[in-house]
Formats: C-alpha cells, structure tokens, sequence
C-alpha cells in the first residue's frame, strides 16, 4: 500500500468510517475533516477493502463514487488514484461542455466516454473491448479502453451526478466486427448513424464515419485514431489505423483485428425516437431546424436539448449505481455551492438563450425533466437508497484526521532540504513526487548532495509498500498528486511540485504524435473545373472523384484532364489514386493556364524554364547570403537527455505542423550558419512551445537567449510560461520591462553581463544601450511586426552574428515577401491543436440577459469571461454594472492607464484563476494565454477593426472547451 494511503488507513478516524461500511451500518452522511486530497485517499482506501473482503462481508458490488467539484477536480482525482493505487480500476464520468437546454451538442468524445462508463456499470462482467487492441502497436492496450471490465472507482463532477441522462446507456451493443467477419456495410452504416456518428466524405474527427466501395472508416469517440476496414467481397480483409491529417495508414498491416464502435451521441435515433420527433414537429413546427432532422434519423447539432420529449425515460448516474453504494464527496461545501449555482444558471440560461430568444423569448416546449437534480433532493434520494456519504471538508466534520497540506517553499531549495533533513531526523517517513523520472534523479541528486539519504522508486514499488517505512530514507518517485499532504499523528510527508518548485503537476498524460503531416490536396476543397497540376503529367483540369473496381478491389481515383494529344482528338484523362495525392497541388497563379498535354514536352520545357528562373532568383540569393555567410555563427550540438526531458513533459499533443516546425529550427541552430527564420502561425497554435525548446537547447550548449516582445502583459505571460516549463531544470529566466522594478532591473542586468541569467523575457527595453551580455546565442521575437524600425534596425545587426527565431500570427507584407523569396527562412503552423473546437460567434444589439447567461454560464464549467469595453473613462463604471447583474461574480479591471504594478497583480491574479470575469481594453488583444478564459464578451464591436476582432478572438477557445464570443 502507497505510504499515504497506509498511514491515513492507520488513523482512528478513518478505521472506524471504513468498520462501519463494511459493517452495514445506517445510512446517511458522515462528515470528514481534510484537504480535498483526503476525499481520493479515502475512495482509494474504501476500495482496496471491498476488493480484498469476503464476498459475504461486503456490503455492495458495485464501485465507490468519487464525487468532486468540478471537471477539473475529477481529472486530478483521476490522476491521484492512479499514483496512490495503481491497482484500482477507475474512471471518470465527465459532465457535459454544455447545459442542458443549449442548442449545442456535448463532444463526441464525451459522449462516447460517458456510455463507455455506464456500459461497465450495466454490465461489469464483460470484457468485449478486449480485443480492440490485440497486438497493437498503434491503439492503447485494451485495459485502457473504456468500454473494457468491471471499474472499483468511478469519478464524477458533481454537474454529472446531477444531470439525468437517457435511460438504457448502458445496455447498448456498440457497432463491431473483427477480421474474417461477413459485413453488410449498409447495415452498418445504418447502425453507425443510429448511434450518432456523421457520414462525411473524409473521417477528420471524432463520431465520423465514411464508406468509400469497400472500404469503411469510422472513428470511434474514444479512439486515439480512426480506423480504416477494407472488405474482399463482404470479408473483413485487414484494419488499419489511419492518421486523419493525411488519411495515410499508420503502423503495419494485421496491427488492428477487430473494430469497437460505441454510440457518440446520448441520443440515440431509433425508430421509437423518430416517431417521437415526427410527432412533436406536427405540434411544434417552430422546431423544424431540429426536429425534421431528427424524424428522418439524421443526427443534428444540439438534438441532446429535447432528449426528454424524444425518449422513453431518464435516469442518473445513482439510479445505475445501485443501492447501498459509497459515495465520497470532496470538498462538500464547494459541491453544494456549485449544485445550487447549476440549477440557477440553467434556469436562466433556458430563460435568455439565444434559441429562446428567436421564438417569442420563452421555451415552446417543457424541459423541465432535463435540469439539474437539486442538491437536496439527491440527498434524500441517496439516503432513500442506503447509501453511505463521507463528505471531506476543509471546514471540519465528525470524523477528524490529522492531515493537513505541506508549507510552501517556493523554490527555496535550502528551506526544502533543511525542513526534510529535520523530518527524516525525527523519524518521519518523508515522500517526494516529481512529474518525471529525469526530475525525479535530480532530487535525489540534491538531497543526496545535502546529506540525506535518498532514492528513486517506482509508483508501483510505492504501492507494495506493506508498512510506513522509517529508514531514514527519503523515497522519491514519480506521479501526478496536484498538492502534497502531511499525517503528523503518523510521521507521514509527502510533497509534490506544487509545494516545492511552485508548480502543480500536469493532470494529464502527453500523448504523442511524432509523425509530420504531409502537404497533400484536400480532394474535398476541389470543384470540377479547378485547375490542378500534376508533378509528371503538368496542369490538369479536375473534373470528379470516382470509385474503379481493379483486380477485384475497389479504389479511389481523382480524375484529371488533359489537352488531347492529337489534334481534334477527345481530352487525355488521368486517374489518381488517392494514396497518391502528394504528387497533385492546387494551381496557384493569377491567370488561368493552358492544360498540358500527356507525354508531351511542353510540361518539360515548362519546369526548365521554372528551373533556370530559380537559378536565376538563387544567383541573387547567394549574394545576399553571402555576407551572412562570411560571419560564421555557433553550431549548437545535438539535443541532449534534458532536451528531450523537457519535450516529454509538454502537457499537449503536438500537432504535425508543430513537430515540423521543431525540427526546422533544431537543424538551422546545429548548422553553423546563423539562424534567420520566421514561424508564421495563427494564435494558439502553439508558437511558443516552439520558442520555449528553442531556447532551452541554446541554454544547453552554454548560451544565452533573449526573447523580445511588443508588450508588458505579453512579457509576463511568457516569463511565467518558460519558468513552469524550466521549473525542474537548473536554469535561471529574468524578465525586463516596465514591470520590473528598479532594483530587479540591476540584478538583470548584472545576470546578464556575468552569464548567471540564462534567458531574459523583456520589451524594447532588451535593447537599451546598457544590456549587455555575457555570451549572447538566440534571439526571439515574438510579434515581430510589432516592433519599431530602430528596434528593427538592432535586430538586423544581431543576425549577422547569433541565430534569430520570429514569430508572428499576422506579419507584415515585406517580411512575408522575405520569407516567400527565400530571403528568410519561414515554417508554417497551419494545423490546430487536437481537441481545438471552433470559437462560437454571435453579433447582436445589447442585452442584459445575455451578457448573464453567457458570464453564468463560463463559471459553471469552472471558466473566466474577458469583458472588453474599450473606453479607460467609463470602464469601472462598466464593471459596477456587471458587478450588479451577477454579484457572485469576482471582477476586475484591467487597462493600459493602471500603474505598473497594479495592472501585473491583477493580470497575474486573473490567471490564478482569483478572479472570474476581466474587465478591459483592447490591452489584451495579443500575447495573454489563458486557456482557462473561453467567453469573451465585446461592447460596441463596430467601433473595432476586423483585425483587432480577429486578434481578441483568439484569446479564447485554447482549451479543450468550446469559446463563445459575443
């Protein structure tokens, strides 16, 4: 058993809570004083027992409920289960992106994990997703899917505990067929669009699927990839992986043997529910949009919002649970304040909505039968059903256990090592988390350099722990524990990265994506009579996209046209295979061409004189080079072990476009040459990712970076960025604007001319005359555009001797041209992250109602609101007025008028998420990154340009959630 685990099972609290469960005792709530970490270690506890207890002694089969807060909160848990107990089968049950009564339909991949859960619930003696993954090198294992055995620990925000769902989840037969199978594709592509999936030409996300001849892809909601079959006849012949930015396979033929399919939508379109829609359209016409969709058994967006007039009945996550469970409430006071907030925003988001609003301001239909269960009627209702409720709260409770959370020490490495030294010499039995294993070596390293005994172990070698350890060693491992936790009645610590380098561990693994996408045509962006050009054959005109069936199998083809090859004669015809697609690009010149001729040697002499015009245009090239060339630069070595450490612990899936960009800039930094290359991207695509491994791999090879941006506000976002990504490794981030006081401003400077500052995050203010530096080796700009001609001017000084990385989401026309010509180097991030979902606009006159639902409606999926009102002279009295509309809102304000070190707090204090709704000016308008900010709201948007429209944009929707803008 995991240390802490052993000694909160050692208190005297928690032995008689878990001797009365066991024991059957009255049902009801009992109240546990604890940190919110408490709660996860007592389901852990409660579920190790049920397992290791006699059948007959054990009370209910079925899990224990982890009840938390928020989304959030439950990933956290999620992770925190997986370190203290590894053993422990869990999942999380996920709420909703979305109310109830939205025109808007919850993810796919949501949907798909929240069937996926109430499947092992309703039936946790099968294994029927075991084989999804048999000897895959490409899928996860089969113990990972969702779909897959009984489950000791369920996890829910309490916004999924309260929502009802449609009954019968959990009984349904996902779509499935394995190598060797007979399968009649029209059945299932019925059964694929019954359980919600879309039928597109080309699968591209989530709950797509596509039939193509005999080939049939899908893309299952809780799939890392989409799945491509391809049938001999009505014979599943092979599966395969495919990736969706190319439509390519992935790994090697027999990889996949067998396809697992579950509903992605909770609305699941049968003939009952057809019948249904139909009927109500007759009485409701208003809601044709919807429900003539829906009669036809044609899934549409936001059909979920009259799931209780479609289906036959509702239930809840308790209903599938059972009677007699556990239910394990965290932070108690915080889950009831968050059940009250839900069904009063709910009410008046249904009452304001948008939908609402376009037919006479009020629901033409009841939907009450959706809301939100109260608080106290679940209460009741869990009581009525013999469940046992320990609710942890940090304010106190009938059961009191001597845990609290560990000082902070803030990157004081001697408070650190002296408050361990004394634990260990009191007994104690000391625990340390790092997020990684390099991490991990370098505390023991530290500790072991202070004298202390210490050593690196596995999460499972902590979990077969049978006894508190009193060695006097200090046991460091890896794990995602979001805060530490002291037992001081058992002489128990254990710390983590929120305590020690100010940092929280990231909750969420970093799934890889190391394959680059290729630049292929997207046959779906083509129109018959567009101009294409083929690399053998030349310029081409697009007529179709064709199945042929040769030798037996079926094949997509693009069918090109040619100039006849004789005179008079019909027009030459190509057809191209789609897995041949790289050797076909768009036309992209200002006139229409002339169409080659197929086996000619027009295309020929074309593509000569293309060849001697470039001749010509490098001939130029080489003389601008040259004097570059002339001034050798610093060739950084190859990347090291840390490099590498560093890239692993990107909490985010790199998208293809930003793997590309990577290995661009890597290679130019190894080449002798100084560096010169601009990244062009849009905004939160994943920029300074880039700049961040850039400038940790000068800093490896001895050198200093400066990163220049157009802002303060830009300054600090990125000083904070590179410090969290930097906190585990020796290196030493300044920042340099007007937010830097005067006496930080010297010790800079200082760290700079004797090489004790490794990177500095400043404004113009990086090129005063008194910044010097010690071994200047990378420069960055971010924003380049933004900057003035003198800045410009000391920058083109600078590339003749140290590599240079720009980054800008909108350059300007010349530095464009530059890099188009070859003047410059230039990479592009054209792809979003995964999960990125487009930002939802509307444009309307003022309203009060609105602007609370759509405020309201942020903070009950745990979120922050940018306000923007672009006057500084009646900004507060702005905020005086939201203040009156949503009094339980925290509210700031933030403007370029505020002194220096107010407008940092508040900044600062927003993205510590102390603050709930920004107030501001267009000061916001790039660089702020703030993924937890998905609402922005803007006044008088007429009196702002496109361009700073499209910019405030771009401040949300980072994250997984959906942004609205209003």
């Amino acid at each position: 058993m995991n240390p802490l685990l052993a000694a909160l099972a050692a208190e005297p609290a928690t032995e008689e809570l878990q001797a009365a469960f066991l024991a059957g005792v009255e049902a009801g709530e009992y109240t546990v004083a604890g940190p919110p970490v408490v709660a996860t270690a007592l389901a852990a506890l409660a579920a190790l027992s049920t397992r290791r207890g006699d059948e007959a002694t054990t009370p209910a089969a079925s899990p224990v409920l982890l009840v938390t807060a928020t989304s959030r909160d439950a990933e956290d848990a999620r992770v925190a289960l997986a370190t203290l107990a590894p053993s422990l089968r869990t999942a999380v049950f996920p709420s909703w992106e979305t109310l109830p009564h939205e025109r808007l339909s919850p993810r796919a991949d949501t949907m798909g994990q929240r069937i996926g859960v109430l499947r092992r619930l309703a039936h946790p003696e099968s294994r029927d997703a075991d084989d999804v993954a048999a000897g895959s090198s490409v899928e996860a294992d089969a113990s990972e899917h969702p779909q897959s055995g009984p489950l000791d620990v369920v996890i829910a925000p309490i916004r999924a505990v309260l929502q009802p769902f449609a009954e019968g989840l959990g009984d349904l037969v996902p779509a499935h067929w394995a190598l060797g199978d007979q399968l009649d594709l029209t059945e299932v592509a019925e059964q694929l669009t019954m359980a919600g999936y879309r039928r597109t030409e080309l699968v591209e996300q989530r709950g797509d699927f596509a039939v193509r001849g005999g080939i049939i892809d899908v893309f299952p909601p809780a799939a890392a990839h989409p799945m491509r079959t391809e049938l001999w006849g009505d014979t599943v012949e092979e599966i395969r992986a495919f990736a969706v930015a190319d439509q390519r396979s992935i790994g090697a033929a027999g990889d996949l043997t067998f396809v697992w399919a579950p509903a992605c939508r909770e609305l699941i379109l049968s003939s009952a529910v057809q019948d249904r829609a139909a009927a109500l359209l007759s009485q409701h016409p208003e809601l044709s949009v919807v429900l003539t969709p829906l009669s036809e058994g044609m899934a549409v967006e936001g059909m979920e919002s009259l799931m209780p007039l479609l289906v036959g009945g509702m239930e809840s996550l308790m209903t599938v649970l059972g009677r007699r469970s556990l239910i394990v409430v965290a932070d108690a006071e915080r889950c009831r304040t968050r059940a009250h907030d839900l069904q009063r925003t709910a009410q008046e988001f249904l009452r304001s909505s948008w939908f609402a609003a376009s037919t006479g301001g009020q629901a033409p239909v009841d939907l009450g039968n959706s809301q939100y269960v109260p608080w106290d009627d679940w209460s009741d209702s869990s009581d009525a059903m013999g469940n046992t409720r320990w609710s942890v709260s940090p304010l106190g409770g009938d059961y009191a256990i001597s845990a609290s959370v560990p000082p902070p020490f803030a990157r004081d490495t001697d408070a650190f090592v002296n408050q361990v030294q004394t634990w260990v010499a009191e007994g104690w039995c000391v625990l340390v988390q790092e997020p990684g294993s390099g991490p991990a070596a370098r505390m023991v390293e530290v500790l072991s350099d202070a004298g202390i005994a210490a050593r690196q172990v596995t999460t499972q070698e902590m979990a077969d722990l049978e006894v508190l350890p009193r060695d006097a060693v200090v046991r460091v491992g890896t794990g995602g524990l979001r805060s530490g936790l002291l037992v001081a009645a058992q002489k128990m610590a254990l710390l983590t990265p929120a305590e020690i380098h100010g940092t929280a561990a990231a909750a969420l693994p970093a799934d890889k994506m190391p394959s680059r996408r290729r630049r292929v045509i997207d046959p779906l962006a083509l129109t018959p009579g567009d101009f294409v050009v083929h690399e053998q054959h030349g310029v081409a005109r697009y007529l179709d996209m064709v199945t042929r069936q040769v030798q037996g199998a079926s094949r997509e083809y693009l069918v090109l046209e040619y100039a006849p090859s004789k005179r008079g004669g019909a027009p030459d015809r190509l057809f191209v295979p789609v897995d041949q697609l790289d050797q076909v690009t768009r036309y992209s010149g200002g006139e229409a061409p002339s169409v080659s001729k197929m086996g000619g040697t027009d295309w020929e002499r074309t593509k000569g004189r293309a060849r001697k015009a470039v001749r010509e245009v490098a001939s130029d090239l080489i003389r601008l080079y040259s004097a570059r060339m002339a001034q050798p630069g610093h060739a950084f070595a190859a990347d090291t072990p840390w490099q590498r450490e560093l890239e692993d612990a990107f909490a985010y899936t790199e998208t293809p476009d930003q793997l590309a960009t990577i290995d661009e800039v890597k290679t130019d930094m190894e080449r002798s040459v100084p560096m010169d290359r601009l990244v062009c991207g849009d905004v939160g695509y994943g920029k300074t990712e880039i700049a961040v491994r850039a400038a940790f791999k000068a800093v490896q090879d001895g050198k200093q970076v400066a990163v220049a941006v157009p802002t303060t506000l830009l300054a600090q976002q990125h000083l904070a960025t590179f410090s969290e990504r930097y906190a585990a490794f020796p290196l030493k981030v300044r920042g340099l604007s007007r937010f830097t006081s005067k006496k930080e401003a010297e010790e800079v400077l200082t760290g700079l001319a004797d090489g004790t500052v490794d990177v500095v995050i400043g404004t113009h203010r990086l090129f005063a005359s008194d910044v010097t530096f010690h071994d200047l080796g990378l420069v960055i700009v971010d924003e380049e555009q933004r900057f003035g001609v003198e800045h410009k001017e000391h920058l083109k000084q600078l590339r003749a001797h140290v590599d240079v990385l720009a980054m800008s989401a909108t350059p300007i026309p010349r530095t464009l041209e530059m890099a188009v010509t070859g003047i410059r180097e230039m990479s592009t991030i054209q792809t979003p992250p995964e999960d990125r979902q487009p930002v939802l606009t509307y444009v309307g006159p003022y309203e009060d109602a609105q602007v609370v639902a759509a405020i309201r409606r942020e903070m009950l999926r745990d979120g922050q609101v940018f306000y923007l009102h672009n006057r500084v002279e009646s900004i507060e009295k702005a905020a005086r007025r939201l203040a009156d509309l949503v009094p339980e809102a925290r509210i700031a304000i933030a403007h370029g008028q505020l002194p220096e070190s107010v407008l940092e707090r508040v900044i600062i204090d927003f993205w510590e998420r102390q603050f709930d709704v920004l107030v501001c000016t267009t000061i916001v308008e790039s660089g702020l990154d703030i993924a937890n900010a998905n609402t922005l709201i803007v006044e008088r948007a007429d009196r702002l340009g496109l361009s700073q429209l499209h910019q405030l944009r771009g401040r949300v929707g980072r994250g997984k959630a959906p942004g609205l803008c209003l």
